[in-house]
């Protein structure tokens, strides 16, 4: 089983900027791609970003040129640099994670979110 933790959101102004972490814990053989999604009152999850083990990354284009992804293998942790904030970027915004456990095999892991809130 994997746990990820995010921590990081909070309430910030228009134009400003946020960064988050999630640290992923547990029986990990081997980590693969790590990513964020979020989700707005009344919509559906979307993917924010994601980077593959090969730091290959992809965003969606609302965030391209002010978000960031990046990792840390060695921590098992994703980061995402979040800057140029928009209101319509409120959401509570979920880490995900493809990990390969003894138990489990290779499954898709999430976190239970962070809320991010831009607002003046």
């Amino acid at each position: 089983q994997v746990q990820l933790v995010e921590s990081g959101g909070g309430l910030v102004q228009p134009g400003g900027s946020l960064r988050l972490s999630c640290v992923a814990s547990g029986s990990i053989m081997r980590m693969y791609g790590m990513g964020w999604y979020r989700q707005a009152p009344g919509q559906q999850r979307e993917l924010v970003g994601n980077i593959g083990s090969g730091d290959n990354t992809n965003y969606a284009d609302s965030v391209k040129g002010r978000f960031t992804i990046s990792r840390d293998n060695a921590k098992n942790t994703v980061y995402l640099q979040m800057n140029n904030l928009k209101p319509e970027d409120t959401a509570v915004y979920h880490c995900n994670a493809v990990a390969l456990t003894p138990r489990d095999n290779l499954s898709s892991y999430w976190g239970q979110g962070t809320q991010v809130t831009v607002s003046s």
